[in-house]
């Protein structure tokens, strides 16, 4: 793929598909040259917002399509697990929107899939590539904060009658833990790593999805973490990570690019803001560049978010929703 622009569809041309699609014009060597939805006034919206060679009415021709490198898919995770099949099935290269799957299961056959295919597969976990994460990172690795002890995470919005339904349809996978939940168990373990015990609870909303979810994490050095998410309170959505030597808040929107990185040292109150450098648009075009790199090396996987990343993110999730008993028909 060296010398040319890379060809992306986008699958599903929902709200996320727009941002996505608005951030792809970001990318030098990206273009949109295909989009597909269902939905025929939807995609007909989506194309005069967002131009491209062709637009599609079912999901089977944007994955025949041999004018598509990488497919982005954008549809609820609750159907993630079948388009991704799709597209790899055709050979082609998958960028899988958060959550990547509903359950481990699906997580497995569509990473194994690809690997047996040898067909590029990651998940579109958007922050892990933003410029305040990487520089997160940096802090960390510094030993900025000396040992981490604990990790404090908050994600929450009062739901109204305008909120999308499938936020509490459990066969659209709905609930807070797969929709926001999973960005405050990302930063955690990201910063901790794997968890050694898990427990969790949860408040059913009236479709029987998760309308409140609270995690603990234990760690067998001490170490711990307590995550929160909410549909029916507005949180501040911010994380706190402390250490022996101080501690980081991001906020006010710790997952997006938006995000300030507030820097405390041993003395209280003495708070220093880390700046970091921001390009324009949403936050999406990194992710989408670096996928671009890893397609023009010919890697069927990201060094960034690798598999590995994916399915212990995945295997946590599957714990959390065990413990607090968040089902879904996908399970079975």
């Amino acid at each position: 793929m060296n010398g040319h622009k890379i060809r992306w569809g986008i699958l599903g041309c929902g709200r996320i598909a727009r941002k996505f699609a608005s951030d792809l014009r970001l990318v030098s060597d990206a273009e949109l040259t295909a989009v597909a939805s269902r939905n025929k006034e939807t995609l007909e919206q989506f194309i005069k917002e967002y131009p491209c060679d062709r637009a599609y009415n079912d999901y089977e021709s944007l994955a025949a399509d041999n004018q598509v490198d990488v497919i982005y898919i954008a549809t609820p995770h609750s159907h993630h697990h079948e388009h991704t099949m799709l597209c790899l099935n055709h050979n082609k290269a998958v960028l899988c929107e958060k959550a990547f799957a509903i359950n481990s299961r699906q997580a497995n056959d569509m990473i194994n899939l690809a690997r047996a295919r040898k067909v590029f597969l990651m998940e579109a976990l958007w922050t892990k590539f933003l410029p305040h994460y990487k520089k997160l990172q940096e802090l960390l690795h510094q030993q900025t904060l000396g040992e981490i002890k604990s990790v404090l995470v908050n994600f929450g919005f009062k739901t109204s009658s305008a909120s999308p339904p499938r936020l509490f349809d459990p066969l659209l996978g709905g609930g807070t833990l797969l929709d926001i939940g999973i960005y405050n168990v990302f930063i955690t373990i990201s910063v901790l790593g794997k968890p050694d015990v898990i427990e969790a609870t949860m408040t059913p909303a009236s479709t029987g999805v998760d309308e409140q979810v609270s995690v603990l994490f234990k760690y067998n050095n001490g170490a711990m973490a307590q995550l929160f998410s909410s549909f029916a309170t507005n949180l501040p959505i911010q994380a706190e990570i402390n250490g022996t030597e101080g501690c980081i808040t991001l906020t006010p929107r710790f997952y997006e690019p938006s995000a300030t990185i507030q820097l405390s040292r041993k003395i209280p109150y003495e708070r220093e803001i880390i700046t970091v450098k921001k390009e324009n648009g949403f936050g999406y075009q990194y992710e989408a560049s670096h996928v671009n790199e890893c397609l023009k090396k010919g890697l069927t996987e990201s060094p960034v978010m690798t598999h590995s990343d994916t399915l212990m993110l995945m295997e946590i999730l599957d714990t959390i929703r065990m413990k607090a008993g968040i089902k879904y028909p996908a399970d079975l």
